[in-house]
This record gives C-alpha cells, sequence and structure tokens, in this order.
C-alpha cells in the first residue's frame, strides 16, 4: 500500500526526541520550540550499563597486556578507567591514546593530565586515524567498546595491520517509559535502531496512526521501515543536514 506523505501532514504541536535533555540552555531543539511554538519532550528510549570488571577479567582481557587504546566516544573513556579502577590497575603515564575526534581526546582530561601524554585524534572516523595507526603498527591496541560495537569502526580496524583486541565493557539496555503509555506526541524523533527497537519492547502493541516519525541516519530510518512504520522525516539531506533543521523545514512546509 503506496503511503502519500502530503496527506499525512497536520500541525505540529509536540515532539518527542529519544535522547537525553541536552545540558546548559543552547541547543537548537530549544530554539525552534519558541521560534515555531512547540512542546518538546527529551527522553532517553536506551541508556548505557557497565559490565563489572570481573565479568571483563572472565573474558581473559588482561589491561597490563596492552601499549595503546582506541577510545571511540566519551562511554568508552568513561568505562575504560572504570574498568581500571575496579581492576585496580594503573594505567601507565605512556599509556597511547588514539581517539575518534578531538573531543573525545579532550575529554581524556577528566582522568588524565592531558599534556603529559601520548594522545591522538581524527576527525571523526576510524579512518581519519589510518596514517597513525600505521606509524605505531608494533602497539598492541585495546578497543573499548559496547555489546552493540560500530561495524564500520570494527570492519575497519580489521583491515590494518594492527593488533588490537575488542573489549565489551559497556552495553546498551533498553529503558523503562512505562509512564509514557497513555501520552501522544505528533512527532518522535529517533536516532538509533536501538531506540526503535526500545519503542516496541516497551509498547508491543505500538500503533502510528498520525504520528509522525522522524529518524537520523541510514541505519535508523531502515530500522523505522523494517518495523513497518511510516517514515515522514528523514535526516541528514543536502537541504536539511540536522534533524532539527529537518523537523522545522516539515512543520514549515505544512499548509
Amino acid at each position: 500500500m503506496e503511503i502519500n506523505l502530503e496527506e499525512r501532514k497536520t500541525k505540529v504541536k509536540s515532539i518527542l526526541v529519544t535522547l537525553p535533555e541536552p545540558e546548559g540552555e543552547k541547543s537548537p531543539y530549544y530554539d525552534i520550540a519558541v521560534s515555531l511554538n512547540l512542546k518538546i519532550d527529551f527522553r532517553s528510549f536506551i541508556h548505557v550499563a557497565g559490565i563489572p570488571g570481573k565479568e571483563i577479567r572472565k573474558d581473559k582481557i588482561n589491561l597490563p597486556d596492552f601499549s595503546a587504546v582506541i577510545l571511540t566516544s566519551r562511554n568508552a573513556v568513561d568505562h575504560y578507567f572504570r574498568v581500571c579502577e575496579e581492576l585496580r590497575y594503573e594505567v601507565p603515564t605512556d599509556m597511547k591514546y588514539f581517539c575518534l575526534s578531538e573531543s573525545i581526546a579532550l575529554y581524556l582530561q577528566k582522568y588524565i593530565q592531558y599534556r603529559k601524554r601520548k594522545i591522538f585524534f581524527g576527525k571523526q572516523t576510524a579512518r581519519d586515524l589510518a596514517d597513525v595507526l600505521k606509524k605505531h603498527s608494533t602497539e598492541k591496541f585495546l578497543y573499548p567498546c559496547s555489546d552493540v560495537a560500530a561495524e564500520a569502526t570494527d570492519t575497519f580496524l580489521k583491515t590494518q595491520a594492527i593488533d588490537f583486541t575488542p573489549a565489551v565493557l559497556f552495553k546498551t539496555v533498553v529503558s523503562d517509559l512505562s509512564d509514557l503509555a497513555e501520552v501522544f506526541y505528533d512527532v518522535i524523533v529517533f536516532f538509533s535502531p536501538s531506540s526503535v527497537q526500545s519503542l516496541f519492547v516497551n509498547f508491543p502493541n505500538f500503533k502510528q496512526n498520525n504520528t509522525r516519525i522522524a529518524a537520523f541516519g541510514k541505519t535508523t530510518q531502515q530500522a523505522i521501515l523494517d518495523a513497518n512504520l511510516i517514515l515522514d522525516i528523514p535526516a541528514p539531506l543536502p537541504e536539511a543536514p540536522s534533524m532539527t533543521m529537518a523537523i522545522e523545514q516539515y512543520i514549515k512546509s505544512i499548509k
């Protein structure tokens, strides 16, 4: 059955963003809430839970064996140092840190003296680190990740002539959303396939009806379609590189 997306366009008054509420007062979501007179709520559909250090030890991962660590997110940073503390492992000052982005590298300041450490970072992906990883190919790398590690990163690392070991230090867990059972939103915004899964774990009989669904990224959009839901607001698009821009354009297109 072909869906007419234009016929589904009705006035938007409320939006649920499936992410934690932004810290501070500056956010493009707050801007469009004011400019378009919207009620925007934030609720994380998933959360991260750490795997105990003793379970890591059972996986025969011996932290002193590694001379370098590859960090792909703040969660990876937090849980790497958490596990080190739980296992009473004092990270050596000559440990080398390879981070996907500068923001992740700077986040290391929470745990170490940044200026006195060997830290390398890319622009956004593991591929940005290709040259520097090759220069340090003799290192033994630990790759802290979640139970749903980014396939692109894992695949890329396997193609490189480096010795790396993935270590699942944290996992993605479905949040309890039972208090939302009787709450209706005009638009629900998704950013990951796991959040789409959480929707149906919490509400197995969910019916979309006239709720518009927005999704950021190809894998999230595919998860929406695989769940037999209607994708009303995809992003990014050439004319709308961010989710808020896509939402704003959608609402302004409603006649």
